[in-house]
């Protein structure tokens, strides 16, 4: 062995193989030193790096880590719907790993937002899996272009924290493949994780750590993951059963190496498998040895703040703006109203928690820029009741104002990881404040600060004007006065809808389950799709988001490109004199298809800054998966041929015109038998030849004819052909065997 190599797996023993396919510690992959095979720090990172001050002797404390940037949680960067800035945010914590010497940063986490109250919300990135996969891609990408690894996760159907541990997610194959792989999916196809992160929980009974249809068919055989999967922190409850699965590396360790040892001896693990485990770890080592063997890095501390800063700005959607209320004059009389202001809420609580390298509140933010403004707290950041000496406060304060800015939201105590929200609802007693407060000023913005939605509906009439600030990270404060005063529009665009009431999502019915299982009964009709499908009202809809700028629209076309592949295009025009951003959308909204479909989904996107009265033509390319659903018939996708819709507009209900395209379809058929119906044999290339001469064999009197009338048609394309002796006894089996005999010849 050199010094720039580690070795392969035939220079190990079968005890060393073993150790590797589990941690050195919580925090440590296992090194072998008299190998050369070293034990790198992994640790968390959905939105930046939080290496744990404890991680050198094991421990886990959440809440006491190395400085980093806290960049704005995936709640507000995935309203960005900017690929370009989300890479730049991959970058910059890729650096900060390469200088703390951590060579896996575990994240990002792509799990789909099935019901808002998921706990973790904060730190998924939308409803949507097209739009998850396209965003959070950028993470992969740029930390791993810094010689560091990242860990997709949690893979797979990790959509609540009820009874996360053990509970079964019982979901159809359609849903699995349309809406809960899909992100993880196009990221292992374009970026290729270093690492993936198995869930907790059980898929259809079968823990995902000893999954083998979930990490070896699907994810290396299907998809061709070249990387190594690792468990969630005490996911793996087998490790027999799991490195047959495919997994190659149990976190936290449970030191019973021994067990891998004995299967390997007894059968139990095959030679070939434990190799290819082995291997992995040995080659995720080779991958991260460069960047961890510099020393002396030091990462640009102001740089990654402005990074932070930009990805803020871009986090915030501008959910409604009356009067035009936003943005506000400097020079105008200001109160501001609300704790968040002063101590605001920038990230989520729980395995995320950042230690941040710069923490600028609002309020510090408008003195530093020299904004007077009056302030009050008007209420605690805890679920206590109201403070009424507090409230008073406000109202006074608020009274003479020419504009009264509202910091309202969820206090950390209301979501995190580990628990799932039980309302949408922010707490009573900062509705009481507005609505104490708007009977005493109506000219109210209100500045919301939360990790998954909150209903906006029952308070809206207090507000002239509502920003959706999400969770900002350490340069929230700044950009929130960037947007606020103008020096920036808002052009962030939802990544979940906001529903009128909880009770409006459809997952409700079975949220979160019973008796260690929950059913994901709403199949496909995740979000937006049951939404826009059934005509439910929504508050806000998916892709909305207000600018201080005005945008249209125009010139939309689509062309065909090949058989099931099109092209859209489309002009965007900015017809205000305000500098700002638009994001194109497209959807595709199948025609008259064999499965239930939505009426529409997200296929591309492109965000488009435009100074004050320029315009740019995009195209934005469809491949055939665009058009294709999952078809458990032929357990796999499908294109059928017939006419789509390509609606182009600015969110999923505000579309501004629609192209056509006729697609041919993928031609797949499945082999007719007995237990085909009539219909189907109709509808097939070859069947419907059989059918023909099987009528004209019952003109000449070589067959029995067929029932001639609706009512027997109708009963008749619904039936097997092995039951039309129903309708017509003896004479229907003579015409079965007809079929099924010429079918024979005709598909050979």
């Amino acid at each position: 062995m050199s010094g720039n190599t580690y070795p392969s797996v035939n220079d190990l023993t079968l005890e060393e193989k073993a150790s590797l396919t589990s941690g050195g510690d919580a925090w440590h992959l296992q090194g072998i030193e008299s190998k050369g095979i070293p034990g790198y720090m992994i640790t968390d990172g959905p939105h930046g790096l939080r290496k744990s001050l404890a991680s050198s002797t094991g421990e886990t404390d959440l809440n006491d880590s190395v400085p980093a940037t806290c960049f704005p949680p995936a709640a507000g960067l995935s309203s960005s719907w900017n690929p370009e800035l989300i890479h730049k945010v991959g970058e910059a914590m890729g650096e900060e790993c390469v200088q703390e010497k951590v060579a896996v940063i575990l994240g990002p986490g792509v799990n789909i937002k099935r019901n808002p109250l998921g706990g973790r919300c904060f730190e998924y990135w939308s409803e949507d899996p097209y739009l998850a996969g396209h965003e959070a891609v950028g993470i992969v990408a740029g930390v791993q272009s810094k010689g560091v690894g990242t860990s997709l996760k949690h893979f797979a159907a990790n959509n609540q924290e009820t009874d996360r541990l053990r509970i079964s997610a019982n979901i159809s194959q359609r849903a699995l493949r349309e809406i809960y792989f899909p992100a993880f999916e196009y990221i292992v196809k374009t970026a290729q994780p270093w690492t993936i992160m198995c869930s907790y929980n059980r898929i259809n009974g079968v823990h995902s750590a000893q999954n083998r249809w979930l990490l070896t068919d699907v994810l290396r055989d299907e998809w061709g993951f070249k990387g190594i999967v690792m468990s969630d922190w005490g996911a793996d409850h087998d490790r027999v059963a799991s490195l047959n699965a495919g997994l190659n590396l149990e976190m936290p360790p449970s030191y019973t190496d021994d067990q891998i040892v004995y299967a390997a001896r007894d059968g139990r693990v095959q030679p070939e498998q434990l190799d290819r485990m082995a291997q992995g770890m040995i080659d995720l080592a080779n991958k991260t040895r460069a960047a961890m063997s510099i020393d002396g890095y030091r990462f640009d501390v102001d740089a990654h703040d402005e990074v932070a800063h930009q990805a803020a700005v871009e986090s915030m959607v501008l959910l409604k703006n009356d009067d035009a209320i936003l943005p506000v004059a400097k020079d105008a009389k200001i109160a501001v109203i609300g704790e968040f202001a002063r101590t605001p809420r920038y990230q989520g609580g729980g395995s995320s928690h950042i230690t941040p390298t710069k923490m600028t509140s609002f309020l510090d933010t408008l003195t530093a820029r020299g904004v007077d403004a009056q302030f009050a707290p008007g209420f605690t950041l805890d679920l206590e009741p109201a403070d009424k000496a507090l409230e008073t406060e406000a109202v006074e304060t608020a009274k003479n104002a020419d504009v009264v800015l509202m910091f309202l939201g969820l206090p950390e105590a209301a979501e995190s990881e580990g628990f799932d929200r039980e309302t949408l609802d922010i707490p009573a007693k900062q509705i009481e404040l507005l609505e104490a407060v708007a009977a005493a000023n109506k000219n109210i913005a209100v500045v919301l600060s939360n990790g998954s939605v909150v209903s906006v509906a029952p308070w809206a009439a207090n507000a002239k004007g509502v920003l959706e600030s999400w969770l900002l990270g350490q340069a929230g404060g700044a950009a929130l006065a960037d947007v606020i005063f103008g020096e920036a529009s808002p052009s962030g665009k939802l990544a979940q809808s906001i529903p009128v009431s909880i009770n409006d999502d459809p997952s409700m019915i079975n949220w979160p389950g019973e008796e260690g299982h929950v059913d994901y009964g709403e199949g496909v009709f995740v979000g937006y799709r049951y939404y826009d499908t059934y005509g439910k009202a929504v508050d806000y809809p998916f892709g909305y988001g207000l600018s201080y700028a005005t945008f249209e629209l125009s010139g939309i076309k689509a062309e065909k490109t090949g058989a099931n592949t099109a092209r859209v295009s489309v002009t965007v025009a900015n017809t205000s004199d305000v500098d700002a951003a638009e994001t194109v959308q497209v959807y595709v909204a199948p025609g008259k298809a064999a499965v239930s479909r939505p009426r529409h989904e997200l296929k591309g996107f492109r965000k488009v800054f435009l100074k004050g009265g320029e315009s740019a033509e995009i195209s934005l390319d469809l491949d055939e998966r665009a058009f294709a659903y999952w078809s458990e018939k032929f357990d796999d996708w499908r294109v059928e041929a017939g006419e789509y819709g390509i609606e182009v507009g600015t969110s999923s209900r505000d579309i501004a015109g629609v192209a056509t395209v006729a697609l041919d379809g993928d031609g797949k058929t499945e082999p007719l038998t007995e237990w085909s119906t009539f219909g189907e044999w109709s509808c097939d290339p070859v069947g419907s030849k059989v059918v023909s001469a099987m009528y004209e064999a019952g003109g000449n009197g070589e067959l029995p004819k067929l029932p001639d009338n609706d009512m027997m048609r109708m009963f008749l394309n619904s039936m097997p052909i092995n039951s039309m002796s129903t309708l017509m006894g003896e004479g229907g089996k003579r015409i079965a065997a007809f079929m099924l005999d010429a079918y024979a010849k005709l598909a050979k």
